[in-house]
């Protein structure tokens, strides 16, 4: 009788099964999150000021990041000599309960998830959306101590109010700035025309941003630019896509040219998790339907991935391990 592939255990190859993250165990109770890593969706776009579709965001990329899960233990990086996430349990949790037409209480949905993951002591990455998910995300963390947050984007996201508007896209920045907890910001990748007028960045200076434009980060190098984020603290992380140069992340809904390409955008990342304690993750504005090739959720899963493979690593090294 011919063994079959069943005998030890399924292949199951990234085209096969259910698109959790990183096919990664789905837990629908959040009162039983128990992983290093917890995962949830924000699938909010109503605070988008021109192409919407970032709710399609977070299933863009949990199937894109199918692609990194051939159940190999961990993945090797020949550059580093490193296996990063061969020791990380992640979990999905699933997605924040989106309101249509309420951004108050898909806002609250959202922060309850964040809230839960930290009280689960899991490191939470919440998968976009548009940024204003990045709003609750911050509010989440009213009773976790100081944070620094650093921002990858194109754009400044530090309008207070425009007609009324204080919870959309081009706010949330601002927002994270008027918490007391929330001790600086280093925003990265800035260009171009953005959403904030020059008032937004003289304001956002005078509140403890440290501004770096694509440009300023090349002429810097990564070394002099980490060097300008405050070390050993603890920071939360924004990633907008459209930091990336839309030549590599053309799947957004404000694409800006004279973007960051992926390495420069890794080492910078890298760096951060090796100078303090990286608590929070969000990756927003995967918008599918400009995203024709899959490439920018592809970036997107890749970018997290890696991200959390080196949090984790060099959370070890500082432990002894």
């Amino acid at each position: 009788m011919t063994k079959n592939s069943y005998d030890s255990g399924r292949l199951n190859l990234p085209f096969v099964g259910i698109s959790t993250f990183g096919k990664r165990p789905y837990e629908p109770d959040w009162s039983k999150i128990a992983a290093d890593v917890a995962v949830m969706g924000a699938p909010f776009d109503f605070g988008t000021q021109w192409r919407a579709g970032a709710r399609f965001g977070p299933r863009a990329i949990r199937e894109a990041s199918t692609l990194f899960s051939f159940g190999h233990a961990g993945a090797y990086d020949h550059d580093d000599g490193v296996t990063y996430l061969d020791d990380v349990t992640i979990v999905d949790i699933g997605d924040a309960d989106i309101i249509h037409t309420n951004t108050e209480m898909s806002h609250a949905n959202i922060e309850k998830g964040v809230r839960a993951i930290l009280a689960a002591g899991a490191l939470p990455v919440v998968l976009g959306g548009d940024h204003s998910i990045n709003i609750p995300c911050i509010n989440a963390f009213s009773d976790q101590g100081p944070i620094h947050l650093v921002q990858i984007d194109a754009h400044l996201d530090f309008v207070d109010e425009r007609h009324g508007v204080r919870n959309g896209h081009g706010n949330p920045m601002r927002r994270a700035a008027e918490k007391d907890y929330v001790t600086g910001l280093s925003q990265i990748g800035i260009r171009n025309v953005s959403s904030t007028a020059k008032e937004g960045y003289e304001t956002a200076i005078s509140m403890g941003s440290d501004i770096i434009t694509v440009r300023g980060a090349r002429r810097l190098g990564t070394e002099a630019l980490l060097a300008r984020i405050p070390e050993g603290v603890n920071y939360y992380l924004t990633i907008d896509i459209d930091g990336f140069d839309p030549s590599i992340a053309p799947g957004t809904g404000t694409p800006s040219h004279g973007g960051f390409l992926y390495y420069e955008v890794l080492d910078i990342i890298a760096g951060l998790a090796e100078r303090g304690n990286v608590v929070g993750i969000d990756l927003v504005e995967v918008a599918p339907d400009y995203d024709h090739t899959g490439t920018t959720a592809i970036l997107a899963a890749q970018v997290l991935l890696n991200t959390i493979g080196r949090i984790f690593h060099f959370r070890k090294l500082r432990a002894g391990g």
